[in-house]
């Protein structure tokens, strides 16, 4: 590697030559503040506010995205820089409508930080401004223009991440601003709710549509019995929220938590994920063995499942007709579990909290009605759920360790691992090597672990190669699913996750500081905690899950069966784009 030797506020560095002043920056214990970069993302240098000066003559340059070299002298914190990003964040706000204290992303809001930290005077540049009408027409994600900064991340998530690209800027000069093709709002376009933009805004102008007063409601409505369970994922993201470090595993407060927020009963997902595999592992050994459409495609992430009807409709015969964990547990609440407590499925309320926006999609589909009415009344994201907790006054991080109600409190390693890319797909193989061969003792299928990409392995399992891959993220799954399409690759099962890394990084997390996620491998740190709970448990294959069994002997009968069919499964169609 080159090195060059430079100055940044008089502090002499030795830094890789292939980097930018930013980067270098950090070797001096120095943080540039930013507001559109973001790294491996979004790094434009539109935003002006990472200004820098370099000695020579040179007028002030964006730091993000100009190189370092040899020799170089940097000045980060002169008058002139500091004044110039006042001033920009002053034209910033002069068009955002500052409503922070109901604003969702108070107190995490970068503009606002920044705003504090160059006192800047809101009313500096008071004049026209634009007055854009929310979007909130969609099920899951709400848009609000009117708290935009132009940052670009959004489109840059939804373009190179997930290559979609819904929304792009319009307009030019003053007028610029995100929007839909033909001003399209996101429910008429070919959005997938994976809320990957949400993650990424600096500010409050996207956000899930929030679900947790309709909860409260049913909570306090007497003719309701209204039961919650948590996804795998949310056990190593919810500490977040309470200042706990990063990969934190908290399933014990978690049950804690929903406990005392007010539910009738409080249950792990896990068994659904479960459950799930059961239905799916029997589907792919069905479809092997009666030459059925392979390669068989995991259906569990709601926007690969929408991505898919947009935009690979010749490939929804491929996926999957399970359910995913979060309907299946609906569909088990409302049917088997009423039937058992005689209670009417119009009076159970059940409640998913979910690392997912695009869930909250999924629970309006078609064909997700077991008995008769939604399996799932609301979908409550990691932070809807944490703001509730908060507004309780629950002390989440000083919580007894709990354990789950039961029924349904016990999930395999194979349930938990759901939360983390490659984890269905692994949860499957430990199922249906089993059912293929007694002795085929793998528990582990490294392979397939991990956020990079495309994984590819092959397993010789009973005689047969089984050839499976892994998609992270829907820019990853395009590059896959052309190369099935056009034949040239043969595989038996493929697993798509909609958002990079999984679950753990899906759209509904908690909000991170751009320093955070500009220096800490996030994807890392939860990926490791979920593999630790994997491990610690006595049961890691689904098969063996008791309260599994049980659902099977007392109501279902067996995979695949009609029964299972009926209550487990669901269809798929074709969806417009523009």
């Amino acid at each position: 590697m080159n090195m060059v030797n430079i100055k940044i506020n008089n502090v002499s560095l030795q830094v890789p030559s292939d980097i930018t002043i930013l980067e270098a920056a950090k070797y001096a214990n120095i943080e540039i503040p930013t507001l559109c970069y973001m790294k491996g993302l979004c790094e434009i240098g539109a935003c002006r506010v990472c200004l820098a000066e370099v000695k020579g003559g040179r007028s002030l340059v964006a730091a993000c995205v100009y190189p370092v070299f040899e020799g170089m002298e940097v000045q980060t914190n002169t008058p002139q820089i500091r004044e110039s990003r006042k001033h920009t964040l002053e034209l910033i706000v002069s068009d955002h409508r500052r409503e922070c204290l109901s604003c969702v992303k108070s107190g995490k809001c970068q503009l606002m930080k920044l705003c504090n930290d160059y006192a800047v005077d809101e009313h500096t540049f008071a004049g026209t401004t634009h007055n854009y009408e929310i979007d909130d027409h969609s099920p899951a994600i709400v848009r609000d223009n009117t708290k935009c900064v132009l940052c670009r991340r959004c489109i840059a998530a939804c373009s190179d991440q997930q290559s979609i690209t819904v929304i792009d800027a319009a307009n030019r000069g003053f007028d610029t601003n995100i929007t839909c093709a033909f001003n399209h709002n996101l429910n008429d376009a070919p959005c997938v709710y994976c809320g990957q933009c949400i993650v990424v805004c600096p500010t409050g102008a996207l956000y899930e549509k929030d679900d947790s007063q309709k909860v409260r409601e049913a909570i306090a409505d007497p003719s309701k019995k209204v039961f919650a369970f948590a996804a795998p994922a949310i056990r190593v993201t919810l500490g977040e929220e309470f200042d706990m470090p990063l990969g934190s595993l908290v399933t014990g407060k978690l049950a804690a938590a929903m406990r005392r927020t007010g539910f009738d009963g409080v249950y792990d997902m896990t068994l659904t994920a479960d459950l799930t595999i059961m239905e799916e592992a029997h589907e792919f050994l069905d479809r092997v063995k009666n030459n059925g459409t392979l390669p068989l495609i995991t259906s569990c992430s709601p926007g690969w499942v929408k991505f898919c009807e947009h935009y690979y409709p010749e490939l929804i015969d491929n996926m999957s007709s399970c359910k995913s964990p979060q309907q299946m547990f609906g569909a088990i609440l409302k049917t088997y579990f009423a039937e058992k407590n005689n209670l009417k499925p119009e009076d159970v309320y059940v409640v998913s909290i979910i690392p997912c926006t695009a869930k909250k999609f999924e629970i309006g589909r078609e064909n997700q009605s077991a008995a008769g009415v939604p399996d799932v009344d609301a979908a409550l994201t990691t932070r809807e759920f944490a703001r509730m907790l908060k507004a309780d006054g629950v002390d989440f991080a000083n919580l007894p360790d709990e354990d789950f109600d039961n029924p349904f409190g016990t999930g395999s390693g194979a349930g938990v691992i759901f939360g983390a890319t490659g984890g269905v797909l692994e949860a499957s193989l430990r199922t249906a090597s089993h059912w293929l061969d007694k002795d085929f003792e793998v528990v582990n299928f490294n392979e397939v672990r991990g956020p990079e990409g495309v994984r590819r392995a092959t397993y010789k399992i009973a005689g047969m190669d089984v050839k499976v891959a892994v998609a992270s993220g829907l820019a990853n799954a395009r590059e896959l699913l052309d190369a099935v399409k056009n034949g040239e690759e043969e595989i038996h099962m493929i697993e798509v996750m909609a958002c990079s890394g999984g679950c753990i990084n899906g759209g509904g997390q908690p909000y991170q500081s751009d320093s955070v996620r500009n220096n800490v491998d996030l994807v890392a740190a939860r990926t490791k905690a979920i593999y630790s709970a994997d491990e610690k448990l006595p049961i890691r294959k689904s098969f063996e899950n008791p309260e599994v069994k049980v659902l099977y002997d007392e109501y279902l009968g067996e995979p695949g069966s009609k029964k299972a069919h009926d209550i487990l499964h669901t269809t798929h169609a074709k969806r417009k784009n523009f």
